[in-house]
């Protein structure tokens, strides 16, 4: 049994969930639509191209949750996921997903999106082990803040070796599918690693390292 790892937004989703979430907080009246989506998008472009880090775009985007519980924050992420992400997944991701189960193979997402979020998703993939972006809980309700090491570029193989080493796992034959050069140190990490709807510089080290290249849209 080897490992099936995948990556989630513009991977296993065709798009991306925090900026979904973000607009479905707009709707809710969380937040100011304009001005916040305005920012929220500039933050995700500048990450995109190495020129922010995770904790400059969560320092924003966390921002409507402080204060609030998790419970709070679940009971209108699970309608979210329902009407914005359920139509976004790609066909191809679950017969890959369903695929790899057939093998024997152990499936896990991993993503830089806080964990809340990546576990709702994940449960409409019929997913249930995930790695995401632990969130800091101050008095009981969300303080803003990261909790532990963000799971996101270098801090991806981090927390993945922390849950290896808890799990008694390795990464012997383990694949891992991502769009992202966000992900470059991942995927150089994987005996089998996945170029899915690649980005521009992934996939030109995907074609320079003879890497799959899965096109999902």
């Amino acid at each position: 049994m080897a490992l099936a790892i995948f990556d989630l937004d513009d991977t296993l989703i065709d798009g991306n969930s925090p900026s979904l979430w973000s607009a479905h907080l707009a709707d809710l009246g969380w937040v100011e639509r304009e001005a916040f989506l305005a920012r929220e998008q500039e933050l995700v472009a500048q990450y995109a191209a190495l020129e922010a880090s995770l904790e400059d775009y969560l320092a924003f985007s966390l921002q409507p949750l402080v204060g609030r519980t998790p419970e709070e924050v679940a009971y209108v992420a699970g309608p979210f996921v329902e009407a914005a992400i359920e139509p976004l997944i790609h066909s191809q991701a679950m017969r890959c997903i369903a695929a790899h189960r057939a093998a024997g193979d152990r499936v896990l997402v991993i993503s830089a999106s806080p964990t809340f979020l990546v576990e709702a998703i994940a449960e409409r993939l019929g997913i249930a082990e995930v790695l995401g972006t632990d969130l800091e809980l101050h008095y009981g309700g969300y303080s803003g803040r990261i909790a532990g090491i963000p799971c996101a570029r270098e801090g991806k193989i981090a927390r993945l070796q922390q849950w290896l080493e808890e799990q008694g796992e390795t990464l012997a034959g383990a694949h891992f599918y991502s769009d992202s050069r966000n992900d470059l140190p991942l995927l150089g990490h994987v005996e089998h690693p996945h170029a899915v709807n690649p980005d521009a510089a992934l996939r030109e080290h995907a074609l320079r390292h003879g890497w799959e290249i899965l096109d999902w849209r």
